[in-house]
């Protein structure tokens, strides 16, 4: 499902969405404190780029070594990927046996799907991943 915002912009080649709030004209601090009010989600959009964001996720064995696959991965943006590469320490540490063939993609399946588009990693990963569990 897609749906494009109703408050899109477009400056120069670069395209972005305009916050409600500021939108309708208010201050960057008031639209900040507007959109709090509202929707923490919407409280985002007016904070600078690179901004922290805290978030919380529940997710189940299957769905966890699934997030593992894709964003262990080197092709993964590196926050998620550092992220990631915590949050398995941490799962492995507490249930090996759930875990055990956790990781990226290339790891779990032996294989990388990325085709052409693979970093070239794949022994290396499945090493890193080994030590990571030894040490466990």
């Amino acid at each position: 499902y897609r749906r494009p915002s109703e408050t899109r912009r477009d400056h120069g080649r670069y395209r972005f969405t305009l916050p409600e709030f500021l939108a309708q004209g208010c201050s960057e601090k008031a639209a900040h404190t507007k959109a709090e009010k509202k929707a923490i989600e919407d409280a985002r959009y007016v904070l600078p780029n690179a901004c922290e964001t805290k978030m919380g996720v529940t997710m189940n064995a299957r769905s966890l070594n699934h997030f593992f696959n894709l964003r262990c991965c080197n092709r993964a943006q590196w926050e998620i990927r550092r992220l990631a590469e915590e949050m398995f320490e941490l799962v492995y540490a507490v249930a090996p046996n759930l875990f055990a063939g956790a990781g990226p993609s290339c790891v779990a399946e032996g294989k990388c799907p990325e085709g052409n588009m693979s970093c070239g990693k794949c022994k290396e990963m499945q090493e890193q991943y080994r030590k990571w569990k030894e040490e466990s």
